[in-house]
């Protein structure tokens, strides 16, 4: 099986990590410029979703490969306004998903999401 790992991170972690044919992406969480997106879950949401994009991007995929995502909301009030921007991301057959309520480990992120995708190699 072939390993490849992309992108580089403040913390010990892959963003991203090819194992064949799939594409496992960290937890990517609404942090732009070292300062958390403000405006809300659906504004976190959209960042989120931009990042693992744009992770993805760079291991050769793109969000239509996306099998499962792992989303955690720290208020399970937030679920609707998830879901609202999660759908525009995904808007034909969206990949399997499990959403949890959890902290997270800063203060003021609300969101993060950490994705699966499957692109057959060569």
């Amino acid at each position: 099986m072939m390993k490849k790992v992309f992108g580089k991170a403040a913390v010990p972690l892959s963003m991203a990590v090819r194992a064949g044919d799939y594409v496992y992406v960290s937890g990517q969480v609404p942090v732009v410029d070292g300062k958390v997106v403000e405006g809300g879950i659906e504004a976190q949401t959209a960042a989120v979703l931009d990042h693992v994009a744009a992770v993805l991007e760079t291991a050769g995929c793109a969000m239509s490969d996306v099998i499962k995502t792992f989303a955690i909301l720290t208020s399970a009030s937030d679920f609707g306004a998830f879901n609202k921007v999660y759908a525009t991301y995904f808007p034909v057959e969206p990949p399997a998903r499990t959403t949890v309520e959890a902290g997270l480990m800063a203060a003021g992120i609300m969101v993060e999401i950490e994705a699966i995708a499957y692109k057959p190699v060569g």
